[in-house]
């Protein structure tokens, strides 16, 4: 009797944590390389160091004297003077009524920024925010752009037209000189940020193991996402001018293109699309780089189990290859899921970008500051694979939010008492914030991706990334609050890690789960879960997988 194979028993015998998924998380890590330097490009360009309206009499002078003549007056960086006077100090120093046009920069390890070499500083300072606002718009653009091109023509080709967009974007930004070139190409650019990474990120999670997803992935993203981050501050240092910055930063985007020739289309994409064969080609290639040895019943189990579960709907109006999205909300639990997921990435993300891009201001190097948040990385991806392994996906996500929410609260209130002056505790506070939030924000977006079913998991996942970019836009204002009360930024967003942290909780858990594939799945999973079962599955020594893999050799062996 012909026994049907679903998509991760045929995985399983043709290897989920074998040399192909090792090859996978390699490329994968190189990406994390590629996406940290181009999404954080756009701060590295932006930097302003430290200056002064220029003078003649200014000009030989130590920065240290420049400082203390303009630190007298109530806009030291944007106050033009008259006449110094022969005083060192310059306190019989005049202010002139005509605007600055010309600085003094104190340049951070010899790099000039952009804001630097085209002056977009003081009453100019608008131009680059303008710019560095349509970067932002292209995310939201690009992000629902190439979700629709994953689920259409597939992952990898989308993941490789998106980083096309990033190295246009990035090298036509080098020959820009005026706002409107500026902001276009910062748009353009903006149209792989996010869209470059998180299509592979889905791709990897659809071809390994629980195991590897858990410790393994998040630890390739930790690592080389810090890597990335170290290498845009030093690399920046190195060649000391932002376009020059630009040119080698934007160059590795194109070898992405190879990725064509490496990575294998999502099989579970294909299924989906009713191209089984196609799935069966990909999952053969994979079964040859693991040397495994996977028999053509095996593989005629899973295009039965295929046909019976997914192409069976192909007659209807509205067949599995042919879902949408909006197919999400028409039944109510994946109605409800699809909400509580967009609501988490709306509360995660802007407090993601308030505290990563946090870095000036702080009375330290902001590349120092980049490269010491950077380092915070690894520890936290490796903690957060090993916490997910562990406990589950939702377990470190409520427990991760609800931790960085007590702690930017307590560090809200520590500020308020005036001890924000001291630089060692501001950096510590920050450090912290920036360990806590990458668990929180990748733990969650896990969760949320697994739950999501393949058939529309590209465009799910994109709007859910779209929503929390567009809520980003309150990162501004919620920082701006703090000068009105020094406290209320840290409190709010410790706040809304709390928020975040219930939320998850009516999230049902996907460890050692097999994930949706189909809408229909998508509905029934996590039925009758109520939220803390996750606490009595802590308790559990769960083998499930570990069972899997056993029984699996053991048929291979009796053949």
């Amino acid at each position: 009797m012909e026994r049907n194979m679903d998509f991760d028993e045929i995985l399983a015998k043709c290897g989920n944590s074998h040399r192909y998924q090792y090859l996978l998380l390699g490329l994968y890590g190189f990406l994390m390389v590629v996406v940290s330097m181009h999404y954080f490009s756009q701060n590295v360009i932006s930097f302003v160091p430290d200056h002064w309206c220029h003078h003649e009499q200014l000009e030989n002078r130590s920065y240290a004297e420049i400082e203390a003549i303009y630190n007298q007056f109530e806009k030291p960086s944007c106050t033009r003077l008259s006449t110094i006077g022969s005083d060192l100090d310059g306190r019989n120093a005049t202010i002139s009524g005509e605007r600055c046009d010309r600085w003094i920069y104190n340049y951070d390890f010899g790099f000039r920024s952009m804001n630097t070499e085209l002056n977009w500083v003081c009453d100019a300072a608008y131009k680059a925010r303008v710019g560095q606002s349509f970067f932002f718009v292209g995310s939201m653009c690009g992000t629902l752009i190439f979700g629709l091109l994953g689920d259409r023509i597939g992952r990898v080709k989308a993941v490789i037209l998106a980083n096309w967009c990033g190295f246009l974007g990035d090298f036509s930004t080098i020959f820009t000189a005026s706002l409107t070139a500026f902001s276009i190409t910062r748009f353009i650019s903006g149209l792989a940020a996010d869209a470059n990474s998180y299509l592979m990120y889905i791709l990897v999670i659809e071809y390994v193991s629980p195991s590897l997803r858990n410790v393994g992935l998040n630890t390739v993203l930790g690592l080389f996402y810090s890597l990335g981050l170290i290498g845009a501050s030093w690399l920046a240092v190195l060649v000391g001018n932002w376009r020059l910055f630009l040119a080698c930063s934007s160059l590795p985007l194109l070898l992405v293109t190879l990725f064509y020739f490496l990575v294998q289309e999502s099989a579970q994409w294909l299924v989906t699309r009713n191209d089984i064969e196609g799935a069966v080609l990909r999952l053969r290639r994979v079964a040859k780089i693991n040397r495994r040895v996977v028999s053509d019943e095996d593989f005629k189990a899973f295009s039965s189990y295929c046909q019976q579960h997914y192409r069976k709907t192909a007659a209807g109006a509205a067949g599995q290859q042919q879902a949408k999205l909006l197919d999400m909300l028409k039944t109510p639990r994946m109605r409800s899921s699809a909400f509580k997921m967009l609501l988490i990435f709306v509360i995660v993300v802007p407090c993601y970008n308030t505290i990563a891009r946090n870095v000036e201001g702080l009375g330290i190097s902001p590349f120092i500051m980049f490269s010491l948040n950077a380092l915070m990385l690894p520890p936290s991806g490796y903690l957060q694979g090993l916490l997910q392994d562990v406990a589950g996906r939702k377990a470190t996500a409520v427990s991760w939010m609800a931790i960085t929410g007590l702690f930017a609260t307590a560090a809200g209130l520590v500020i308020s008492q005036g001890q924000n002056r001291n630089v060692f505790l501001l950096v510590g506070l920050t450090l912290v914030a920036r360990f806590g939030v990458s668990i929180a924000d990748g733990a969650s977006s896990q969760l949320c991706t697994e739950l999501v079913p393949t058939c529309v998991r590209g465009r799910g996942v994109a709007v859910a990334h779209v929503a929390g970019f567009a809520a980003s836009f309150l990162s501004p204002y919620i920082l701006h609050l703090g000068t009105y009360a020094k406290s209320a930024p840290s409190i709010i967003i410790g706040l809304l890690f709390l928020s975040g942290a219930y939320v998850c909780l009516l999230l049902p858990e996907t460890r050692h789960k097999k994930l949706p594939m189909s809408l229909a799945e998508g509905e029934e999973f996590g039925k009758g879960e109520r939220m803390f079962d996750f606490l009595r599955q802590l308790r559990k020594q769960d083998s499930t997988e570990v069972e899997l893999e056993t029984e699996l050799k053991s048929k291979e062996v009796d053949k």
